[in-house]
């Protein structure tokens, strides 16, 4: 009984810190903000002309431009070697690289779902919502809550 009632003590104290917002802090509503998101990447794609968009379970909006080769694709935890131009939705760049390589483990979680799509040669059109791209808390060049739009065409892969 006293194992039960410690077991259960600490997960409550466990729930409560989890639950617990920061002082001068709002509490994050991540599935209100996925909702936020969703509805920004929509229109972007309505406005921008992008047909067959497709919506994973994981939460990811995609266009596969190009499929390439299928018959072996990058795993979540590949070496991949990409050609990729980033945007905000207001279309201006805010990355773009040719020829760079990096494991997906260490990757966004939306680059680490989308790439396996597509096989070696193939591109993809990433519109990823916040919680897949630099969420809540953004970095020194993308603000909190942005979404994130990456043309992406896999050159090369090495699963591991």
């Amino acid at each position: 009984m006293k194992k039960a009632f410690l077991f259960g003590s600490l997960f409550l104290l466990f729930l409560a810190a989890c639950t617990k917002k920061k002082e001068g802090l709002p509490a994050y509503n991540w599935q209100a903000q996925y909702t936020i998101d969703s509805t920004k990447i929509v229109t972007y794609a309505v406005n921008n002309n992008i047909t067959n968009l497709k919506h994973d379970s994981a939460g990811i909006f995609y266009q596969i431009i190009n499929r390439g080769d299928t018959k072996d694709t990058a795993n979540t935890a590949a070496t991949v070697t990409i050609n990729y131009v980033c945007r905000f939705l207001d279309n201006s760049v805010y990355d773009s690289v040719n020829n760079a390589t990096s494991g997906l483990n260490g990757a966004l979680d939306g680059l680490k779902y989308g790439i396996p799509k597509i096989g070696k040669g193939g591109s993809i059109k990433l519109l990823l919502p916040s919680a897949f791209a630099y969420g809540q808390m953004g970095n020194t060049r993308v603000p909190p809550n942005t979404v994130l739009i990456f043309d992406i065409q896999l050159k090369d892969f090495t699963n591991r």
